[in-house]
């Protein structure tokens, strides 16, 4: 029979043991710590030149018409002090408080944050406090458009950071959890923040997925290839045929370089790679470099020279087709472009057709990246891959994070270190948290010429010992966006294309976004897509006229490579005599952490 002081000792022993636990996970913390390589501090916050105007235009306000000001002021005292009398009443009378809130937040699901009065005022009084800094920027005049860009978005930071959801005495989930299992759950989150430290050198990259339930190759990059050329900067994959005759022109998909290529090829039945090849088509895939210090001098030639216009040589090569139809994902996309407008200047007719995902040309709007294209953030860039030679893939991937700060930050952080949760195993998230680094020279060039200068769709930029326009694109293309793309809205991708140099356009906007627009099978029959031959208006005259179709957009892409893809001929196997399979896909480039 089980005695109280039993239970007593028993409790005793798990607090013991779990406050052991506690005193070597500090140990490792302090340890992970130490070996921190922290950014250039420019990259944290913006110059204090924006919020020196914001004061400014605040202060000129306040002297100019005072009593809006006022009137602004005593409404948010008026209501916090509303609120905390309502909450005193209702915790004296042991109920709770009408519910007034506005849009329901995900982040309030708990039924505590209706019913009881401490978690429902700390709710309704953040709400408020949310909404003072969403009107003070809102009436914050006299500032250019782009530092009212910047500025909302680091408002929109403070208003996400400060959520009550991210602190533990204001978390009802966290408290119930670490109740429940007697604390356990806080140690397992404390050793899930250590081991986060640890894999990622002293940063604290929240963890998306269980890497542990991932191999590449196994479960996740599993459609059978070979690796058939490899230089410093690509290893080639030429994907088994599964059918018995192919399209006689072959495709090379070059995938970003930012991330890894496959994003196409993750499970069997989403896999773009697979679905390609299952059409009868001849398919090489680049798999980029994950390049370290040694690569600071490599440029966007380089990536032309090296990659682009080699890949396109070597599946030329194995092929024996004097042409082949290119794909371009995201800034690869971007590069593509270039890559015509050199080949065109240089009279090589190796592209018969370029199909671009996702990609930028025309960077006149620069949309939620504002913040991060000005010269104080730009020129933290350049002082830190200055001092590291590339840009650390986590400083990339915090970037495109806080731009979906509660999904991407603050949710996943709550889950694992407040809650003691592990990751979930999805391949998406997974792949998302497997970045690369970025030449320094590259980066550079990148960020000055393309995304500030914008000197592709202007003068003209100086690459490859000739000046590349974007009226030099002259093959047929086919450009694929995305709806509710935030990386590269559909609107600005559509004036590129206007101003590309083809006859032959072809202008698709997939619903979703920037991943899952694209990687969308026609057996998920889950997004539609919208087409519109006129590309004449501008982007809101497209939409407003074009047609809607039900489900993906890949068999329509599909039937228009058709056209261009030549007769039938028997399936090839991957490699030549003068290529041989160096190794199976995916290669050993995509498995690459160098050390920085």
């Amino acid at each position: 029979m089980t005695t109280k002081d039993d239970v007593a000792s028993e409790n005793l022993d798990r607090m013991g043991a779990n406050l052991a636990r506690v005193e070597e996970l500090s140990q490792r913390l302090i340890n992970a710590l130490s070996h921190r390589k922290p950014p250039n501090a420019q990259l944290n916050a913006p110059d204090s030149e924006l919020f020196a105007k914001a004061a400014m235009s605040y202060w000129t306000e306040m002297m100019q018409n005072p009593a809006k000001l006022f009137e602004t002021q005593v409404e948010y005292w008026g209501k916090s002090v509303k609120h905390f009398m309502e909450a005193q009443q209702a915790l004296v009378q042991g109920g709770h408080v009408e519910d007034d809130e506005g849009p329901e937040d995900r982040r309030f699901a708990n039924p505590l944050w209706k019913t009881n009065p401490y978690f429902q005022m700390v709710k309704r009084q953040y709400q408020l406090n949310a909404e003072a800094i969403r009107k003070a920027v809102e009436e914050a005049d006299d500032l250019e458009p782009k530092d009212r860009k910047r500025l909302n978005y680091f408002a929109r930071q403070i208003i996400d950071m400060l959520s009550p959801t991210n602190f533990l005495g204001t978390n009802p989930d966290a408290l119930e959890k670490a109740v429940a299992t007697e604390g356990e759950s806080l140690v397992q989150g404390l050793e899930n923040l250590v081991a986060d430290l640890e894999r990622n050198e002293g940063e604290m990259l929240v963890r998306l997925a269980d890497d542990t339930a991932f191999e590449l190759g196994r479960n996740v990059a599993t459609a059978p290839g070979e690796v058939v050329y490899r230089n410093r900067m690509l290893e080639l994959i030429q994907y088994a045929p599964s059918t018995k005759e192919v399209h006689a022109t072959p495709i090379v998909i070059f995938p970003p370089w930012i991330n890894k290529f496959y994003i196409m090829d993750l499970k069997p039945e989403n896999s773009l790679i697979r679905w390609i090849v299952d059409q009868g088509y001849t398919l090489f895939v680049v798999s980029w470099v994950n390049p370290g210090p040694e690569y600071r001098d490599v440029g966007m030639d380089t990536y032309i020279e090296e990659g682009f216009l080699e890949a396109i040589r070597v599946a030329k090569e194995i092929t024996g087709e004097k042409q082949v139809n290119a794909v371009g994902y995201c800034i690869a996309g971007t590069t593509l472009n270039l890559t015509l407008s050199l080949m065109k200047k240089r009279g090589d007719k190796s592209v018969k057709s370029a199909t671009f995902f996702t990609a930028l040309t025309d960077f006149s709007e620069q949309g939620e990246f504002t913040p991060f294209l000005q010269d104080d953030f730009v020129d933290g860039i350049v002082e830190e891959v200055t001092e590291m030679g590339v840009l650390r893939s986590f400083i990339m991937s915090r970037t495109m994070s806080f731009l979906r700060s509660n999904d991407l930050i603050y949710g996943p952080a709550i889950r694992s270190y407040m809650m003691g949760e592990t990751p979930p195993a999805f391949d998406l998230l997974y792949w998302n948290g497997d970045g690369t680094n970025l030449p320094a020279r590259m980066t550079v060039e990148y960020l000055r010429w393309l995304c500030q200068q914008n000197l592709f769709v202007n003068e003209g930029v100086e690459l490859c010992g000739e000046k590349l326009h974007i009226s030099d694109v002259e093959v047929p293309i086919c450009s694929v966006t995305c709806e509710t793309d935030h990386i590269a809205p559909w609107k600005d991708c559509y004036r590129g294309v206007q101003q590309m140099g083809a006859k032959q356009k072809t202008f698709i906007v997939s619903q979703s976004g920037h991943i899952a627009g694209i990687i969308n099978p026609p057996s998920k029959k889950k997004y539609g897509h919208y087409t519109n031959d006129d590309l004449g208006g501008d982007a809101d005259t497209w939409m407003r006229e074009a047609k809607f179709h039900q489900g993906s957009w890949w068999p329509r892409w599909e039937a228009w490579l058709r056209k261009r893809s030549g007769k039938m001929v028997p399936a090839r196997e991957p490699g030549d005599s003068e290529h041989p399979p160096l190794c199976p896909a995916p290669g050993t480039y995509v498995v690459n952490k160098p050390k920085v």
